[in-house]
C-alpha cells in the first residue's frame, strides 16, 4: 500500500536525508519520497502496523504528522 503524509518541521535537504535514512530502516517500509515544497512524504508499506511504525519513527526523529502535537523540543529552527 502507498501512503502520503504531511509532516511538520520539514525545511531542507538535510531533513529530507534524515527522513529517508530513518524510514528505510523501518521494517516493510520502502520507496520513501520526500517533497520539501509541500512538506509531505510518500512511502510504501505492507500492514497497518508498518504504517503506524513509520508514523512513530517520524515523530521520534522530530517530524510529527501535521495536526498532531509538536512539542517544543522537536521543533526545528
Amino acid at each position: 500500500m502507498k501512503a502520503t503524509l504531511h509532516i511538520q518541521n520539514l525545511k531542507c535537504g538535510g531533513c529530507k536525508a534524515t527522513i529517508i535514512k530513518n524510514l528505510t530502516e523501518v521494517k516493510n517500509i520502502s520507496e520513501v519520497e520526500v517533497n520539501i515544497d509541500n512538506e509531505s512524504i510518500t512511502f510504501e508499506y505492507y500492514t497497518h502496523r508498518d504504517f503506524e511504525n513509520a508514523k512513530h519513527r517520524l515523530s521520534l526523529i522530530g517530524y510529527p504528522i501535521s495536526g498532531t502535537g509538536n512539542i517544543i523540543f522537536t521543533k526545528t529552527k
